[in-house]
This record gives C-alpha cells, sequence and structure tokens, in this order.
C-alpha cells in the first residue's frame, strides 16, 4: 500500500521542465565551479587534460559517421560508439573552455546523424527480437541516446533555432520512437535494458524540452506508472539495495540509473529522485560495491565476464555522482584513487580534493559480512556474503539462494563461490562471451552461455539425475525462488546459513547449510552440509569447480590419458571431459589443490558406494569458446543422500626459498553421528581434536532448546571444537 501511494504522488507531480541549459550532465552553476577549480587538484586535471587530448585529435577533421554493417567489435559499432563518448566530452569542453570549437564538433555530428538516422531500417547484424538501427541490438541504440542526449545539452545554446529542430526531428525522433513504438514492449521492461531506453529517451527529453518523452521514461509507454524509470526503481532492486539481475548488471545499470536520475534533479527537483526508496541508489552503488573481489572484480553471479571491474566507467559516474549528493564516504574514496580519474562535474571536484588532501588512502575497500534480500520487496531469497580477515587476508564466500535473474539468470540455487586472498578458490564460471571482440560471435554472448555456464553442472550445487534446476526452463525459473531458514553472521568465529530449495526439481527437496568457520588458532574451514529428501531414488551429483593445480587426492582413480570422453550428452555435462574416475566406499574423498602460494583441500564424507569424477571443461568446443577449467564431481545414486563436506584453508608454499608449510589437510575424518526429520549432527576430526556442527532441520526458533546426539543447545545450531562452544 505504502508503494502504491509514492506511485500515485510521484504521477501526481508537476511536469514542467526547468529551460535552462546545460541541465542534463551538469548546470551553468556546477560548470563554473568546475572550471574555477580545474588546475587545483592534480587528479581533476589530469583528467580534463586526457579528455581534451582526446576530443583535440578531431577538431578540424571530418568525423565519419557510418552506414550501420558491423556487429559488436566491427568497425562501424565501435565508431558510433567512439562518436557518443566523444561527441559527449566536447559537449563538456565547451561548457568548461566557452570554446566555440568544441560546440562546432558536437553539432556536425549531431547533423550527420540527423540524416543518417531517418533513413535506417532494423541492424543487417540483429539476432534478437530488440534490434537496433545504429547498433546491432536496440540496447546500444539506447547508450547512444544517453550520451548524444547529454551532448545536445551541452551545446544547446551554441545551435540556431533550425538547427536544434533538425537535429532534434533527425537524430533523436526516429530513434526515440523506434524504441517507444515499434519495441513498446522492450521498452517498458524491467531489466537493465529498460533502465537505459527510459534514460535515453528521458535525457533526450529533458534536453529537448519535451514533455511527452520524459513522462514516458518515467511511467512507460502508457504513463501508468506499471513500467518506466520509477517502476524500474521498484522492480529491479531490493530494499537493501541487490540488484536483480546480479553484480555484474549492477555496474552496468547503475550508469543510466544515476545519469538520467542527475538529469532528472537539475530539471525536475520536486521528484527528489535521489532519495526516492529511502535512497535506493545510493544503496545499490554500496551493495555492488560489497560483490567485488579484491582485486574490485565483481561477483560471477549470473552472466558475468570476470575481468569487469570497479574502475569501469559506469563506476566512476556512479561514485562521483553519489560523493557530490549523498556526501563523503571513505570506501567510495579507496575506489575513486584506484579509478584513477573523475569526472568533470562536482562530485570529480570534490573527490579530487579530497584525494590530494589525503595523507594516505587505505588501500582495500571496507568490505564486511553482509546479507542481502533479492527481489522488489525483499521477499525471493537472497544472497549472504560472509567474510572473515583482513585486507590481503580476507577470506568470502559468497552463498546464492536468490530467485533467477531475469534473462541473465543462472539455474543454480544453493550454489556458493569462495574467494580467498584475492583469489577465486571455489569457482563459477561466470558468462561465455569476448565482448567487444568481433571475431567471437561479434561480441555477443556465444551459445555455450546457455549451453554450459548458465547450467547446474557449471555450479557448485547440486544436480540431480544430470537435469539443471527447473529443467533449464527460465518461465518456470522465474516463477520460484530459494528461502532462507535462519542464519547467524555477527560472531567471527562462526558464521552460518541456511536455506532449502523446493522446486527444482520434482519431487526432490534440497536444503544446504553453510558455515564460515575460524578454528582458535586461527584456521578456516568451509563446512557444508547438504541434504535431500526425495520419494524414489535418483542421481544425485554435487561438483566443487576449482582454481588450482591439483596435488593429491585420497581416491585411486582411473586417468584417460589416451582417449576422452564427455561426462554426459546435455544440460552442460556434454561441455566436460571426463578426465580420470574412482569409486570410493564409506570413505572420506580427499582433493588437494594449489592456488598461488596456498592449499586448499576439500574433504567430503561419501556414505556408501559413490563415484567421483575428475574433469576439465572445453569438451564438445570446436571454436575454443570455452575455458579448460577443472572439477571434481562426487556422484552418489540413493533415495536423500546427505552430503557433507569442508573446504579447508591451509598451509605456504614459497617458491622461492622451495618450502612447503602445512601442505597437508587438518581433517582427518568425517561422520554423521545423525540425520532425520529433526536433525542433523555431524562430527568432525581435525587433527586430534573434534569439530562437532548440529543443527536443526525445521523449527528454527532463536529461544527453542534442541538435544541430539547428546548434545543440548539453544537456537537453530550449535559448533563446538575440542568440547568448547565456538557460537
Amino acid at each position: 500500500m505504502m508503494r502504491l501511494l509514492k506511485m500515485i504522488a510521484f504521477l501526481l507531480l508537476p511536469v514542467l521542465l526547468t529551460a535552462q541549459h546545460p541541465v542534463t550532465f551538469f548546470t551553468k552553476t556546477e560548470a563554473a565551479e568546475v572550471k574555477r577549480n580545474l588546475f587545483r587538484y592534480p587528479l581533476l586535471t589530469q583528467s580534463y587534460k586526457d579528455i581534451r587530448s582526446e576530443v583535440d585529435t578531431w577538431i578540424g577533421k571530418d568525423i565519419d559517421v557510418p552506414f550501420p554493417k558491423d556487429p559488436a567489435g566491427g568497425y562501424t559499432h565501435d565508431k558510433h560508439k567512439y562518436n557518443y563518448t566523444l561527441i559527449f566530452n566536447s559537449g563538456i569542453l565547451y561548457n568548461l573552455t566557452g570554446d566555440i570549437k568544441y560546440a562546432r564538433l558536437v553539432k556536425e555530428v549531431l547533423l550527420k546523424y540527423a540524416a543518417l538516422n531517418p533513413t535506417l531500417k532494423n541492424h543487417p547484424q540483429a539476432t534478437s527480437s530488440s534490434p537496433g538501427r545504429i547498433f546491432w541490438q536496440a540496447l546500444n541504440d539506447a547508450n547512444w541516446l544517453v550520451y548524444a542526449g547529454m551532448a545536445y545539452d551541452l551545446v544547446y545554446n551554441s545551435l540556431s533555432t533550425a538547427e536544434r529542430k533538425t537535429i532534434e526531428e533527425g537524430a533523436f525522433k526516429p530513434e526515440v520512437d523506434f524504441i517507444t513504438k515499434d519495441l513498446q514492449t522492450w521498452f517498458d521492461l524491467i531489466h537493465n535494458h529498460g533502465v537505459w531506453a527510459c534514460a535515453g529517451v528521458g535525457i533526450v527529453g529533458i534536453a529537448s524540452g519535451n514533455q511527452e518523452y520524459v513522462d514516458m521514461a518515467l511511467y512507460g509507454t502508457k504513463k501508468d506508472g506499471k513500467s518506466g524509470f520509477i517502476a524500474l526503481m521498484d522492480g529491479l532492486f531490493s530494499p537493501d539495495g541487490y540488484y536483480t539481475e546480479g553484480p555484474y548488471y549492477t555496474r552496468y545499470a547503475i550508469l543510466p540509473f544515476y545519469l538520467f536520475a542527475t538529469a532528472l534533479d537539475h530539471a525536475r527537483p520536486s521528484l527528489k529522485i535521489f532519495e526516492y526508496r529511502n535512497r535506493i541508489l545510493q544503496k545499490a552503488l554500496v551493495s555492488g560495491l560489497q560483490q567485488t573481489n579484491l582485486d574490485g572484480a565483481f561477483f560471477a553471479l549470473n552472466d558475468a565476464l570476470k575481468e569487469k571491474d570497479y574502475t569501469s566507467n559506469e563506476l566512476v559516474t556512479a561514485i562521483n555522482t553519489a560523493w557530490a549528493i549523498y556526501g563523503k564516504d571513505s570506501g567510495l574514496l579507496v575506489v575513486a584513487e584506484k579509478q584513477g580519474r573523475v569526472l568533470l562535474n562536482k562530485g570529480g571536484v570534490s573527490i579530487a580534493a579530497a584525494i590530494a588532501s589525503a595523507k594516505t588512502v587505505t588501500p582495500f575497500y571496507p568490505y564486511r559480512t553482509v546479507e542481502y534480500t533479492v527481489g522488489g520487496k525483499g521477499d525471493e531469497g537472497g544472497v549472504s556474503l560472509l567474510r572473515n580477515g583482513k585486507e590481503k587476508n580476507l577470506t568470502t564466500l559468497i552463498y546464492k539462494y536468490t530467485s533467477h535473474g531475469l534473462s541473465h539468470g543462472h539455474y543454480d540455487k544453493l550454489s556458493y563461490n569462495l574467494y580467498d586472498k584475492g583469489n577465486e578458490i571455489l569457482t563459477d564460471y561466470g558468462a561465455v562471451r569476448f565482448i567487444g571482440i568481433e571475431q567471437k560471435y561479434g561480441g555477443r554472448y556465444l551459445p555455450e552461455t546457455k549451453g554450459y555456464a548458465a547450467q547446474t553442472i557449471a555450479h557448485n550445487t547440486m544436480v540431480v539425475d544430470e537435469r539443471s534446476h527447473f529443467d533449464g526452463k527460465e518461465s518456470v525459473a522465474e516463477k520460484f525462488h530459494s528461502e532462507k531458514l535462519f542464519s547467524s553472521v555477527n560472531n567471527p568465529a562462526v558464521q552460518v546459513v541456511a536455506a532449502k530449495e523446493e522446486n527444482a526439481y520434482k519431487g526432490v527437496k534440497l536444503q544446504r547449510t553453510v558455515y564460515m568457520i575460524t578454528l582458535p588458532e586461527g584456521r578456516k574451514l568451509l563446512a557444508d552440509i547438504f541434504t535431500t529428501t526425495a520419494t524414489e531414488e535418483h542421481q544425485y551429483d554435487l561438483p566443487f569447480h576449482y582454481n588450482g593445480q591439483l596435488i593429491s587426492t585420497s581416491v585411486k582413480y582411473n586417468p584417460y590419458t589416451m582417449k576422452l570422453e564427455t561426462l554426459g550428452s546435455k544440460n552442460g555435462y556434454q561441455f566436460l571431459w571426463k578426465e580420470a574416475e574412482a569409486i570410493a566406499a564409506d570413505t572420506l574423498v580427499q582433493l588437494t589443490f594449489l592456488n598461488d602460494r596456498t592449499y586448499y583441500t576439500v574433504s567430503s564424507l561419501v556414505q556408501g558406494q559413490a563415484q567421483v569424477f575428475f574433469t576439465r571443461s572445453g569438451a564438445n568446443d570446436p571454436d575454443f569458446n570455452l575455458r579448460h577449467e577443472p572439477a571434481m564431481i562426487i556422484r552418489k545414486k540413493s533415495l536423500s543422500p546427505s552430503f557433507i563436506s569442508v573446504t579447508e584453508i591451509h598451509g605456504n608454499f614459497d617458491p622461492i626459498l622451495e618450502f612447503s608449510t602445512n601442505s597437508y589437510a587438518s581433517v582427518k575424518e568425517i561422520k554423521l553421528l545423525q540425520r532425520d526429520e529433526q536433525y542433523t549432527v555431524a562430527e568432525l576430526s581435525v587433527n586430534d581434536k573434534k569439530l562437532i556442527i548440529a543443527q536443526v532441520n525445521k523449527d528454527f526458533d532463536d529461544t527453542k532448546v534442541h538435544t541430539a546426539s547428546g548434545l543440548s543447545w539453544t537456537g537453530p545450531f550449535v559448533v563446538l571444537f575440542d568440547g568448547k562452544k565456538l557460537n
């Protein structure tokens, strides 16, 4: 009801636009502040010089505006992308220098687009239901509108009435009409494409004084508030800022969110857009930054390219804007210094001043344990980031029990990844794409993204009967989400999260509890209790995708060194080479591998008989699109098996001195003392001491007393080491 009342209030706000230019990227007053400080702060000065040097190389030259023909990474694609950045920067320089040559460059390019755009049909390389005109997909056309719209606004005052009319009707109107009419359904999507589309149309509307454009951007093509920018702010973010499509797309969507919000803040200040939903855009930025590794790379949840980090232009824009709007933040300063550049706006001035005056800036973002809900109302599962350690010795466990994640989601309920000392240890493949490289399918997502990377077997979670969760059907997966059962994250010695998934497979219920445990001597363990409940026998596969060099295993395996076969024929299995396999029975399966200079051991209890496979991605890949990454997969055929596993961080390898310390695992044995409808109790032998984990499987009341396997405790769980309670 409160959300509805807020929406009604927004719809009743006056639609008058502020007419003074510039009004989108910055205002005349703000531009004057930037100009006064250009040579006061080194980072601001260098950022200005870099832009000016780039733009000056094009002054007086004929700038090509080619007829579109190439996919991503091709000449015409890259040229149009370069052009919109060039005219945006040139427009900024016009306002900071007053030199008409910069305005002239923008005008000449926009007039060329005014001649080109009315002639365009669907792009010849279009492959989706949302084709572009200037680019292969409409999303890139929306990118063009965002930057071209700001560039137009920045030089508006230098143009004649006739030139404005030509640009608005020739360059902008065909594009706006195309994406709001021909692609109306796409424009109204609650999706990152919709964010860019609304921002592009809205910024052009503000720049040209077109209230129709702005209202469509805010409230959707029907102007009923069910779509558009406000609905996107409601639907794509949970109340604590988690972005539905995952952190990689937080990075991508946050730029149009912040740029259009800035333009609205100038043109329609009564909206108070940066305050909307209890400052949801600020929460979104902080959430995105918390979901990065020590090197700033975004965690690979759903479709993601692991090379993208927080030094990207999108985060420069968001951080500089947030600094100006929401105030100084030492965490943002850490990232801003690593970015090494600032925007030429008020936030950029302030950040450059702060860095210039700071004696030192801490080298690491202030990461902490966080738990995010998912969905507009925060009721569609969540993701927990458990952290232990400081700075370069930070360990992060990411436990994902989210909703699907729209068209960029993967089929991996109850999966986790592990990072340690800045390295990815237990991995998620991410996405298969060579963005900006024409030779690789025009820079688009490769078929192996859906064929392998999105499938359940590519993740560290349970696969039943070699079928992906929800049979790999997005339309089904979007209807469901996992459910968190309990968590406790305030004690650094024991952090725990439990969640369940009851819809991924018909007739099979999955429940997983993960513990990040630090023993008194400082040793770190990740304990994993994964239970299944079914009414008939199934095949259960639990993969451990790891990053490192295999050192040893506890099983005697049969290696396939002369001839390889695939692990299966579909659902991602066809992309895995079976490099070795073993039979294990009533034992502890252990795999030790070396990553950088640290040893890691995965230990998993096998009750009865199981198969163990050692695999590597890259099968059925004639174009060599996949990275060749290893995994260990434990397979059980049973009714309702339990998988009790521990990942141990231990030891050190010094390649210079040629010494290893603590290279052997300390986990010697795992026993399942009790597993029934009410309780699960596991006992681990850690060297000569016992680590006992007892948990309830239902009734998670924090105050209820439980008794099982001779133990008595209060609340959902207890962890004991050497007879002493850790939690």
